[in-house]
């Protein structure tokens, strides 16, 4: 299919996650693809007072401080066409402030910093007509689209951040607001554009790409921390967060299948204790990678699970792992959300922790699961979703916004 991109334009990228980031991101991978046909400024999450003091030891943080105090790093160019802004600002933490007049005040307070730092890039790069892109941040983005020189805003979807505690009290009416004055919204899911056209009608689903090239490689070495776990392995390979991972499930799974391994690989939330599952001796905790070495411990996987548990969160998150298992040609057993139902054909869906020991004693006991045959054809699958085609629906869908706004429908 031939796509309508976005080119020759200037693009700023208001980032919910840092270019620094341990774990992959979409909305890297999406500036990545931009720069190919831009110019793109990626402006990283600014620091507020509450990280500061926390977080003071964080590399992060010590790098945010270096570019406020000194200009370190202010202004990056991380390649052709595309500069990553550390905003030399400090932001006010709000969350926790009760009265909505309050915390929209010091908020507007926030978000003028923000635009002031961001204009500052923009004047700086020499950027004229910008298309403005949020990454999810409806509170810190929410005034972005009428303070910083931007002709036209798009808001980002990749997760329903409403289902996350610390969002339940100023979330609601700020998606809401930020949805229904943002020119189009974006989704990497059609369950997550569906939710979003209840705000804004010019809402699209564009998918999800993944850069899979690192999990091509055939014949990795084995990683060091994995030589003496004895196989079959069960491995997963993502953020260990109490709201989207079903830890029971998988003490379900250690303790039905004494025989297997099962390996975790990423970083932990600050509120998962570890403990609550040490007793089992089958479950290893290898903690956060790079994410160029994670190709290495899957390769060494028997099979791969996304043991999700099934949330307002979950439900329409696209699973971006399941791509990186499928590129290396690994079968995988995966909960049954929304997002999962266009793997159905290529994974083994659970409705119940009785289903996924099942699937995994099926699959460790049927070889032809596992043969080169059903390895290419998972991997050719993963392969059509690339961020060229994503990035292509969203110029596709931007270029429909313009042109009925330009014959006056402003519907798309």
């Amino acid at each position: 299919m031939e796509h309508k991109f976005i080119r020759n334009r200037d693009i700023v990228m208001f980032s919910s996650q840092p270019w620094d980031t341990e774990i992959g991101s979409n909305f890297k991978d999406m500036a990545l693809e931009l720069a190919k046909y831009n110019r793109v400024l990626y402006v990283n999450r600014a620091l507020d007072r509450s990280s500061r003091i926390k977080h003071k030891d964080d590399h992060k943080v010590k790098a945010r401080l270096a570019s406020i105090r000194e200009g370190l790093g202010e202004m990056e160019q991380v390649q052709q066409n595309l500069w990553v802004q550390n905003p030399r600002t400090i932001l006010e933490s709000i969350n926790r402030i009760p009265f909505h007049f309050v915390h929209d005040y010091i908020n507007k307070v926030n978000n003028k910093r923000l635009a002031a730092e961001i204009n500052k890039g923009i004047e700086k790069l020499g950027f004229n007509d910008v298309i403005l892109i949020n990454d999810n941040d409806f509170v810190r983005g929410f005034y972005q689209k009428e303070l910083v020189k931007c002709s036209d805003f798009i808001f980002y979807i990749r997760d329903f951040m409403l289902g996350v505690d610390f969002f339940k009290k100023h979330g609601p009416r700020h998606e809401a607001g930020i949805m229904r004055k943002a020119d189009m919204v974006v989704a990497n899911s059609s369950y997550l554009a569906e939710y979003s056209r209840k705000q804004n009608a010019n809402s699209f689903d564009i998918g999800q790409g993944c850069d899979l090239t690192q999990f091509l490689v055939r014949n990795l070495p084995k990683p060091a921390d994995l030589q003496n776990i004895p196989g079959p392995v069960i491995g997963y390979t993502g953020n260990l967060s109490i709201v989207r991972i079903d830890f029971p499930l998988i003490r379900h799974i250690a303790a039905n299948l004494p025989e297997c391994s099962i390996v975790l690989v990423g970083p932990a939330d600050p509120e998962f204790r570890q403990e609550e599952l040490s007793d089992l001796k089958n479950i290893y905790f290898l903690g956060a990678k790079p994410p160029d070495q994670l190709a290495s411990y899957i390769t060494h996987f028997d099979v791969c699970i996304n043991p999700q548990i099934l949330n307002v969160i979950t439900v329409g998150n696209y699973p971006r792992k399941v791509d990186e298992y499928l590129a290396m040609g690994k079968p995988i057993v995966a909960t049954a959300t929304e997002a999962m139902r266009m793997f159905e054909n290529h994974t083994f869906l659970c409705a119940s922790k009785e289903e996924y020991v099942e699937k995994i004693k099926m699959i460790l006991a049927n070889p032809a699961l596992s043969a080169e045959e059903m390895q290419e054809s998972r991997r050719q699958f993963a392969l059509s979703h690339t961020w060229e085609n994503s990035i292509g629906l969203m110029g596709d869908a931007y270029h429909q916004v313009k042109q009925a706004k330009r014959t006056g429908n402003g519907r798309a």
